[in-house]
């Protein structure tokens, strides 16, 4: 019954990350992807998936202060990406359960370095290429059937929308999907 129940925060958590990435804001794309946050980290939690989970409370708060990224000055800081990268570290220490505890803490450190470039095509990538493939094998070792359909629908989702954007437009700081910084 516990995996059921994990497997529907799973699937909540899945239509949140399809809707993220066909939003062109960028702090859209971070509040939408808190959200489902919020989801995959209780499905993580039932499962037992400690590492994963608390990488994801950490993910949040990243991401809601990356909707700050425009307006404040001191949120563009390079600092929050060491601060953010050793707080995931500090997490792969005190939730270490083998090989597993390395992939949220790759996918984390990846998105964190790409978000600070506020480049939607940099987001996409380091999603595409480290996070979403990290995410799938994490899942499978820990049964999350709806967080492999999450990670594997993101993917079409990300391409969905290179095909919509075109990988120009995505990594172009004049197209409307970077938050425009605001001083």
């Amino acid at each position: 019954m516990i995996k059921i129940i994990a497997n529907g925060f799973g699937v909540l958590s899945t239509i949140c990350f399809i809707i993220s990435f066909q939003i062109k804001s960028n702090k859209g794309l971070f509040i939408t992807q808190s959200i489902a946050n919020v989801f995959y980290g209780l499905q993580f939690l039932l499962l037992g998936a400690y590492s994963g989970c608390v990488n994801l409370i950490l993910g949040i708060l990243r991401n809601l202060l990356m909707t700050q990224y425009g307006k404040r000055k001191w949120v563009r800081s390079k600092g929050w990406v060491a601060v953010f990268i050793a707080a995931f570290a500090a997490v792969l220490v005190l939730t270490w359960d083998g090989w597993t505890s390395l992939l949220p803490f790759a996918a984390m450190t990846t998105c964190t370095v790409a978000f600070w470039t506020d480049n939607a095509l940099n987001i996409r990538k380091a999603n595409l290429f480290v996070a979403c493939p990290s995410w799938i094998i994490y899942d499978v070792v820990f049964h999350s059937w709806a967080g492999v359909l999450n990670e594997t629908i993101t993917i079409v989702s990300i391409m969905v929308s290179v095909w919509r954007f075109g990988w120009k437009n995505l990594g172009d700081p004049d197209s409307g999907f970077s938050q425009k910084k605001e001083e």
